[in-house]
């Protein structure tokens, strides 16, 4: 009847983990509808976006606090998925100029698969550590 899911396969990482990556908030419903990434070093555009995506709910989503002189953040959107998904980030390479991301969006596995999958509008929003270069991310295939 029960099983442990401590024995079941991991895919393993596809680069190196990103040293202080916090997951500061994930929602499954938003008004975005097409993938998109964005780094956010301001209250301003922080304060943007939530505007943006509290527009559709009451009571909306509280802004979370950012000390924006020791944090950034990195918004993931992934607009329209069919069933529920997780993601993990990932660094590949990094230079003195720019960090390349990895973004490796997978299913998240159910007990019984279902033949209709619900409809989703994910956002991931992540703070790490200040840093001046340009970040860049590239899906993986699965």
């Amino acid at each position: 009847m029960f099983s442990c899911k401590a024995q079941k396969k991991q895919n393993p990482p596809v680069g190196k983990e990103i040293h202080g990556l916090e997951l500061v908030d994930h929602d499954n419903f938003t008004n975005i509808d097409s993938f998109a990434t964005h780094v956010i070093r301001d209250t301003k555009t922080l304060g943007k976006f939530y505007k943006q995506i509290n527009k559709t709910r009451k009571p909306g989503l509280p802004v979370p606090m950012v000390d924006f002189s020791k944090d950034i953040l990195i918004l993931l959107c992934l607009g329209e998925q069919h069933g529920e998904k997780t993601i993990q980030l990932s660094k590949l390479e990094e230079t003195d100029q720019e960090m390349l991301i990895a973004l490796d969006v997978r299913n998240v596995s159910t007990e019984e698969e279902i033949s209709i999958q619900p409809v989703y509008f994910p956002f991931y929003l992540y703070k790490i550590p200040l840093v001046e270069k340009t970040l860049r991310f590239q899906q993986v295939d699965n």
